[in-house]
């Protein structure tokens, strides 16, 4: 009875620190190249006009190419209920560290944003930041892989 116990007891604790490797190789650290594909952007939020907050929304894909460039194939935005889309095939730069943190910039010249994602990717969060002496944007939105 013992000995089917221990066999037991040993058998699971193998199973559990085979799993953890398992988990463990599955859920590396970012880096630029774990930005791979197609991507749909999401954001609500405001611009600060005269101190006066103005609502701000924008959707738009987003293609990562794995090596810290992307480009924007369609962007529609609106604020303050005014609707623009932007030309088709925007560029910019991205960098996503070993601690899946990383920022974005559209252009040059365009807005920045910190972005914070999980390990693969598939889905992340942006928030736009400014100038930090400077009443500037607020909007932040979801990111997700739709292809590769």
């Amino acid at each position: 009875m013992k000995t089917l116990i221990k066999s037991t007891v040993l058998s699971a604790a193998m199973t559990l620190a085979l799993g953890n490797a398992a988990w463990a190789d599955d859920h590396k650290e970012c880096s630029d190249s774990t930005l791979r594909g197609l991507y749909i952007f999401n954001a609500t939020g405001y611009n600060i006009a005269d101190g006066v907050p103005v609502p701000k929304a924008i959707v738009e894909f987003i293609r990562f190419n794995g090596d810290g460039t992307l480009s924007v194939p369609a962007a529609t935005r609106s604020v303050n209920g005014v609707i623009a889309r932007s030309p088709a095939n925007g560029t910019g730069t991205y960098t996503l560290a070993g601690d899946c943190t990383g920022s974005l910039t559209f252009g040059p010249p365009g807005p920045t944003f910190d972005l914070f994602a999980a390990p693969r990717a598939t889905r992340f969060r942006m928030i736009q930041i400014t100038d930090p002496t400077q009443a500037g944007p607020v909007l932040q939105g979801i990111v997700e892989k739709i292809a590769d």
